[in-house]
């Protein structure tokens, strides 16, 4: 079982940058593919980012590709999203979550979930 918990979430302004934190427990963290998803109010939660277990490949959604970034650094046990160019739609609550299953996008797919972080982008 493995604990993940994010951080970095704030209120921003269009345009601005925020860069999310998610750390894990245990010392398994590199035998882990990661994903990050998003979930704003009233809508579905929707995938964001999806890095390797060794940080060598990545996939993303294409309402972000080009803006958002995924990383991971296994000796420190933790998982990032630097997210540039923002807007209002980015508003959400963010999650990191372990890959279990086979599809990279799909929500069913990952297992342990953190709390969340809020991001707003305000106009």
């Amino acid at each position: 079982q493995v604990q993940l918990v994010e951080s970095g979430g704030g209120l921003v302004q269009v345009g601005g940058s925020l860069r999310l934190s998610c750390a894990a427990s245990g010392r398994t963290f590199s035998s882990y593919a990661m994903g990050w998803f998003r979930q704003a109010p009233g809508k579905e939660r929707e995938f964001v980012a999806h890095i390797s277990r060794s940080g060598g490949t990545t996939y993303y959604a294409d309402a972000v590709k080009g803006r958002f970034t995924i990383s991971r650094d296994n000796a420190k046990n933790t998982v990032y999203l630097q997210m540039n160019s923002l807007n209002p739609e980015d508003t959400a609550v963010y999650y990191c979550a372990t890959r279990g299953g086979i599809l990279l996008d799909s929500s069913g797919s990952y297992d342990n979930w953190g709390q969340g972080t809020q991001v707003t982008v305000s106009s």
